[in-house]
């Protein structure tokens, strides 16, 4: 064989091995990738809350009566001062068969009792008349000097005896009428009656003006003193209450930006910490895990007119912002890993996986701050897996 052959030859088993090296490699991986970035970077915590009234105003009954009808409905505006709801009187119990009999009797007693006190004072009305002529007489009698002045002094005070007995009568029979009286009003409502529609109410005003947020009774009916009727509130104070882990509330501030997201509106809302409450409370989530809640209070700065259709109780999503800054080192979450308790990611270099120490700051949500390690523009592999090891073939997918 002549050497141009043998050269050939060589060539091809060269390229044959090659191929059959390059086909028994494992092929690249497919990763997801993501740049490091250098921005506006926002350490936050994330929490669902809901919106509150700071100050409602709860009407309730000042006494115990009869409620009417109230016609105010959630929704509606009053203003302050406005009646909200009336009462009157409770109405007269019904009598049963015994005691409705009892009332008969003592009705019929009563006039009995009437009758015998007029005949008294026909009786004293008698009596004082003879009185009186027989004290004229004795005055004339007197004047002549056929009767002493003892005898006389006596007729006079006969008389004004029997004044006095005509007075007793007939306040005995005032007194008879007024029994007789209460007596038929018993028995005339022994089936129990309201009282008219002209007697006297009490009318329960407005303390604000705002808006009709709930009512607890609409019908007419009995009502005791406290009992509440209506709840009014001026939907302009509205704030948000977010209830935080206690490990994340002991970081907020008063005065703190709070934005507040998905409540339904177009564009976010600004606000910002009015109050971390000293008492904290234990809740279950959904996931059976007991967790320890902080209410935080969070007052809204956007303008009425961007929030006017949020209501008290209305689901209000809030971002409170611990930290922020610009010019920012920044990757995802998701491509940092811990080893030999450092961090660590996957730089794609040339078509491999890099191992690359790093040191980070800060962590808010998906982004995690770098301080050292990175600089901008480098591909991190993010979510790597078990297979991803320092040098494996990765392809960007």
């Amino acid at each position: 064989m002549s050497t141009r052959k043998k050269i050939l030859t060589a060539l091809i088993a060269l390229v044959l091995v090659g191929l059959l090296v390059m086909a028994l490699l494992p092929s690249p991986i497919p990763v997801s990738v993501s740049a490091v970035e250098r921005g506006y970077f926002a350490e936050y915590v994330e929490e669902e809350g809901r919106a509150r009234l700071r100050d409602p105003h709860t009407v309730s009954a000042p006494i115990g009566g009869f409620l009417r009808r109230v016609t105010l409905e959630p929704g509606d505006e009053v203003e302050t001062g406005q009646m909200v709801f009336e009462m009157e009187a409770l109405p007269s119990p019904a009598l049963d068969p015994r005691t409705r009999e009892q009332a008969r009797e003592a009705a019929s007693a009563a006039g009995a009792r009437l009758e015998l006190a007029e005949a008294e004072l026909e009786i004293k009305q008698t009596q004082r008349n003879i009185a009186e002529v027989e004290f004229q007489r004795n005055i004339e009698l007197h004047e002549q000097q056929f009767i002493s002045t003892e005898m006389m002094e006596r007729s006079r005070a006969q008389r004004d005896a029997s004044r006095a007995a005509e007075r007793g009568a007939r306040h005995a029979v005032e007194v008879a009428r007024f029994e007789l009286e209460s007596a038929r009003a018993t028995l005339a409502v022994t089936d129990g009656e309201r009282a008219p529609e002209a007697q006297p109410t009490l009318g329960v005003r407005a303390p604000i003006t705002g808006t009709v947020l709930n009512r607890y009774r609409c019908c007419e009916g009995p009502i005791g003193a406290g009992e509440r009727v209506l709840e009014i509130g001026d939907l302009g104070t509205l704030e948000v209450q977010i209830d935080l882990l206690s490990m994340d509330a002991v970081r907020v501030r008063p005065g703190m930006s709070v934005i507040l997201e998905r409540w339904g509106g177009g564009e976010a809302l600004e606000g910002q910490v009015r109050r971390v409450e000293p008492r904290g409370f234990q809740r279950v989530s959904a996931l059976g895990v007991e967790e320890q809640r902080v209410p935080v209070l969070v007052e809204i700065l956007s303008p009425r007119e961007a929030w006017q259709a949020l209501g008290d109780g209305y689901r209000v999503e809030g971002r409170f912002i611990l930290w922020e800054g610009d010019n920012v080192i920044q990757v995802p979450t998701s491509a940092l890993f811990r080893e030999d308790d450092h961090w660590n990611v996957f730089v794609l270099s040339d078509g491999r996986a890099t191992l690359r120490p790093v040191e980070i700051g800060r962590r808010s949500g998906l982004r995690t701050q770098i301080r050292n390690g990175l600089e901008p523009g480098e591909q991190v592999i993010t979510h790597p897996g078990d297979r991803i090891q320092e040098g494996t073939r990765v392809r960007a997918d």
